[in-house]
């Protein structure tokens, strides 16, 4: 049995429902055992909760613009191989998604409230990479996921020390984000301009000081 290709009036159907479910649903079930499975929960204070839940949040936003950045890429993409890529890239980023908003609950906070300005606006970039070429919106992934892994590492040094159920989570998403990065290269990615990192970096601080608190 063939399977259908579907148009491009399939497609942005396609991405309508995704941003759909992405901002304005729960995530689906992870592929993947939650890392902090097997991890009691540690006591912590008041303050070290709320810190730990902002940090959790900024991660959980990041991956809601993870979302919108593969979408945008698959949905302008030139070559199958490569919106194949970014799709089942996607797919592994809701495993992270889940993760979060999971250790959020634990954690009795709440996700961005800005979630569907996070996914549009990554979208509207990552469509934007894909129509500058394949390589280039490689290049653009490799770039994202060499920041998103600073600030995980960031994250790490920034959590309250007994708080390993958030540390093993991100610990695991570290390792995704890097391999994913890595393949990007693999399949040709080209280095960004200074100029695009700067403003890709800006970008990502406005979010992260952001969603620590909304």
């Amino acid at each position: 049995m063939t399977m259908r290709r579907l148009s491009p009036v399939d497609r942005v159907f396609e991405q309508i429902d995704q941003a759909v479910r992405t901002v304005l649903a729960p995530p689906p079930p992870a592929s993947r055992p939650n890392p902090a499975a097997d991890l009691p929960e540690a006591a912590m204070t008041e303050r070290e909760r709320r810190h730990a839940a902002a940090l959790m949040r900024v991660n959980h936003a990041g991956e809601v613009m993870a979302q919108g950045l593969y979408q945008g890429q698959a949905l302008t993409a030139r070559l199958d191989t490569v919106r194949g890529a970014m799709e089942q890239a996607a797919v592994e980023e809701f495993d992270h998604l889940a993760w979060c908003e999971e250790r959020l609950a634990e954690l009795r906070d709440h996700p961005s409230r800005l979630g569907p300005l996070w996914y549009t606006g990554a979208f509207v970039l990552g469509a934007g990479a894909g129509l500058a070429g394949d390589r280039w919106s490689l290049g653009f992934v490799s770039e994202t996921e060499a920041q998103v892994i600073s600030h995980l590492e960031e994250h790490l040094g920034r959590l309250p020390p007994a708080d390993q159920r958030s540390r093993a989570i991100i610990g695991q998403m570290k390792l995704d984000e890097a391999h994913h990065g890595e393949v990007a290269r693999e399949a040709g990615g080209r280095p960004l301009p200074a100029p695009a990192r700067r403003f890709m970096a800006m970008i990502s601080r406005v979010m992260t000081r952001t969603a620590y608190w909304i």
